[in-house]
């Protein structure tokens, strides 16, 4: 279970060294409360405070590759802050999110907008050659594909359950094509260590559970 303590302290880090005036600003745990709020909502199977905890750990293994990790840990706090499974713009909407809330809480417009411009990265996990803020949020992102069997089991099955109003035989095309889409990228991580460390386990990984949703859709099988 994830520590919700331990999270507030690490969000107060993140924001102060990312705060540029604190003369006029409100206090920055209103901003936590509310956000860790949103991570706990009930209908987050796999989108929940352990997931944000593991984002934040894997930013802290990748930090020398970014330009500024306390941003991209401002945007692992948003990156999902607003989710519903039925929904198609929880990216967008969580990017919004963070515009409204950091000027008011005192960081800087330029901050602001590489906080909100690296959340609507997540959509594609796809950052341009040298964007190294954001290659770290995608890569800590993702790196859940490299897992150890049971841990990625569990995290596919999470998955399901955020999905549990998709009839099984649309989840399993729809999953399908995510899988194929990923196994076809020319790399799925783009930093140094995630190449070396994750990469291989991952392809593994999704291959692995292509195959089985594959099996599951043949009736002969």
């Amino acid at each position: 279970m994830a520590d919700l303590d331990a999270l507030h302290s690490r969000w107060l880090t993140a924001f102060l060294r990312s705060r540029d005036d604190d003369s006029s600003a409100p206090s920055p745990h209103r901003y936590a409360d509310e956000l860790l709020r949103r991570w706990q909502e009930p209908q987050r199977r796999y989108h929940t405070v352990a997931h944000l905890t593991a984002v934040l750990d894997r930013i802290d293994v990748l930090e020398e590759y970014a330009d500024d990790p306390d941003l991209v840990r401002l945007a692992a706090w948003f990156h999902d802050a607003v989710y519903l499974p039925d929904r198609s713009e929880n990216e967008e909407r969580s990017a919004r999110l963070a515009e409204r809330a950091l000027p008011e809480a005192g960081i800087s417009a330029e901050s602001t907008a590489e906080v909100a411009r690296l959340v609507r990265l997540t959509v594609t996990h796809d950052p341009a050659p040298g964007d190294r803020n954001g290659e770290v949020l995608c890569d800590a992102d993702l790196a859940i594909l490299a897992a150890p069997p049971a841990a990625y089991a569990a995290y596919t099955a999470e998955v399901r359950e955020e999905y549990h109003f998709v009839p099984n035989d649309a989840f399993r095309a729809g999953r399908s094509a995510i899988l194929r889409q990923l196994l076809g990228l020319p790399q799925l991580f783009r930093t140094p260590y995630g190449r070396t460390e994750w990469e291989p386990t991952a392809r593994y990984n999704l291959a692995a559970e292509l195959e089985m949703l594959s099996t599951a859709e043949d009736p002969a099988s």
